[in-house]
């Protein structure tokens, strides 16, 4: 490995142990929020591909930022190129992602959904192409600009992880009828 390729990432190694181990938890927690909704019988498939299997990519996506900025190379060259195609294909999924959410019956997204499901991942998939394309040329904030974007992915998973919880929490609740309603004849 090159001096300064080894410096560059050996800098940023604790933080990416920190976002990949992170994102990789938070993939496997995904997993038992869509297998408690799939219990009750309230997901959808549509709505499971719009807005629950993006989360698990985003979280991946992450994962596999930090993976490849913890390994040993021997140029910068090869993630460089990985995180811009890395990138590419994230814009491509988005794009698979909006069209998802529009064609679901199962919810209608409002802005906040919009913003956290479909731009401020495009916004992290578009910084990793931008930096990619940037980092082969040593930018200093290319660096940088990957990193926010795989944090912002994190923070994207978190937030629409979350938001499927409260969602089904609230739609378990509307099921279970009030004390004084009648339960049913036996």
């Amino acid at each position: 490995m090159t001096e300064p390729v080894a410096s560059a990432v050996a800098a940023w190694e604790s933080f990416y142990v920190i976002v990949g181990s992170s994102a990789a938890a938070l993939t496997g927690l995904q997993f038992v929020v869509i297998t408690l909704s799939m219990e009750r019988r309230s997901a959808k498939a549509p709505a499971i591909a719009a807005f629950a299997s993006p989360t698990v990519v985003h979280f991946c996506a992450a994962f596999l930022i930090s993976v490849l900025f913890s390994a040993p190379w021997e140029s910068i060259t090869s993630p460089a190129i990985v995180a811009g195609v890395l990138g590419l294909i994230g814009v491509g999924y988005t794009g698979i992602v909006i069209r998802r959410a529009k064609r679901q019956s199962a919810y209608s997204p409002v802005f906040e959904d919009w913003l956290w499901h479909a731009i401020l991942p495009l916004v992290a998939y578009v910084g990793f192409a931008v930096a990619g394309l940037c980092l082969q040329g040593r930018s200093a904030g290319s660096e940088f600009a990957i990193g926010a974007a795989a944090v912002l992915l994190l923070f994207c998973g978190i937030h629409n992880a979350w938001d499927a919880v409260t969602w089904n929490a609230q739609l378990a609740m509307e099921e279970v009828p009030a004390p004084d309603e009648p339960r049913g004849s036996c």
